[in-house]
């Protein structure tokens, strides 16, 4: 197989580009391909093999390193330019556009898909509001071209032949939105990172990047009405100084702002419980906590539904308020005892690795090949 692997954008390692990683580990001979590349020569030794992608026009576009996403109307055209028809099989990773691309019948395409684009279906409205977008000459135009978007996006979906989920919950937002059957395989988690400890100490922590949906500031109100159990915070973003007010006119919550991956490590190793208060796509920080034996208190939707399981690893609180969460960590301590082991929670978290999904990967596309070609 001659393989082609298209991704949004190169710019902010994340969770994303440790799948696009992966997918180079399984088939070190692909191509890559993207809308926009940035990244510095470290990082395209670390997740992309130190091979040299090849980009859209919009690569060259003034301001496009720092304000690439101010290009989003014309990424649908863009990516419909990225030629890779001498592909045998073109694997997307989208949560955006990439799925976009044009591909023949002779060729087999399968979308890794992160997720419909975001904004331009159910979150829509909450894009508009946290763009203070709601109102005036820039809404309407915002929203005409969202709507642009939306259309071309459900267009483009029909043209890939098989879907991979990263979770039930976006399976059915691929189901939703597409009208396509997708499959669910996890993404990859680096387990092995993290170390059981299986004594923890008393207190409560989460950590995340501080912006509105993360709820992280719900976290800490909650805690304020509960002197007597300590949390600890880590982590910086816009809603700092919110989180900082909180913390600072609490006795029992202590922010630490950003911190290193090991010190982030190291908390998470040691903590009572994990709070988790996002409704996420997936959550790979829940899963972290878990490789670490470290049970996980949950907003109950989401991808949280496939990765923490409610009485085993973790608990669900099932409404993203301050009631709902104190609700949830009295059930917890009151039942903890009741919880899998340190150990038995790390290994809910191995589903979860590496290895595994790798091997359904490769397994899935194989599979997949090999009817395209006998049907051709």
């Amino acid at each position: 197989m001659k393989i082609a692997i298209v991704h949004e954008w190169f710019v902010t390692p994340g969770g994303a580009e440790k799948v696009v990683k992966a997918m180079l580990e399984l088939f070190p001979e692909a191509d890559v391909f993207s809308v926009v590349d940035f990244f510095n020569d470290t990082q395209r030794n670390e997740y992309l093999n130190g091979k040299k992608t090849k980009n859209s026009f919009i690569q060259k576009l003034p301001l496009a390193k720092k304000h690439y996403r101010n290009y989003l109307p014309l990424m649908p055209l863009a990516i419909e330019q990225i030629d890779v028809s001498e592909y045998d099989v073109v694997i997307s990773s989208s949560h955006a556009v990439a799925k976009g691309v044009i591909t023949s019948p002779n060729q087999l395409h399968i979308c890794y898909c992160y997720s419909p684009i975001r904004y331009a279906w159910d979150l829509k409205f909450q894009y508009l509001d946290e763009s203070n977008l709601k109102h005036g000459v820039k809404s309407l135009i915002a929203r005409y071209l969202l709507h642009k978007i939306k259309t071309w996006d459900f267009i483009s979906s029909q043209n890939v032949d098989h879907y991979i989920a990263i979770s039930h919950f976006i399976q059915s937002r691929i189901q939703k939105f597409y009208r396509r059957e997708s499959t669910v395989i996890y993404p990859n988690v680096d387990i092995e990172r993290f170390t059981v400890t299986e004594k923890k100490e008393e207190f409560y922590f989460t950590a995340s990047r501080l912006v509105p949906y993360k709820k992280i500031a719900l976290i800490a109100k909650a805690f304020k009405e509960m002197p007597d159990k300590k949390l600890i915070i880590i982590g910086d973003g816009p809603e700092k100084k919110k989180v900082e007010e909180i913390a600072s006119s609490s006795t029992n919550i202590e922010y630490l702002g950003y911190q290193s991956n090991e010190v982030l490590k190291e908390h998470m190793e040691k903590a009572k419980a994990f709070l988790f208060a996002a409704e996420e796509d997936f959550g790979i920080v829940a899963l972290e906590a878990q490789a670490c034996g470290t049970p996980v208190i949950a907003y109950g939707k989401g991808g949280a539904l496939d990765t923490v399981r409610h009485g085993e690893t973790g608990y669900y609180f099932q409404e993203q308020t301050v009631d709902s969460i104190k609700e949830a960590v009295v059930s917890f301590e009151g039942s903890k005892d009741n919880l899998l082991s340190a150990k038995e929670i790390r290994f809910h978290a191995e589903r979860f690795s590496e290895d595994i999904f790798k091997n359904s990967l490769k397994e899935f596309i194989q599979e997949k090949y090999q009817i395209h070609q006998s049907s051709n």
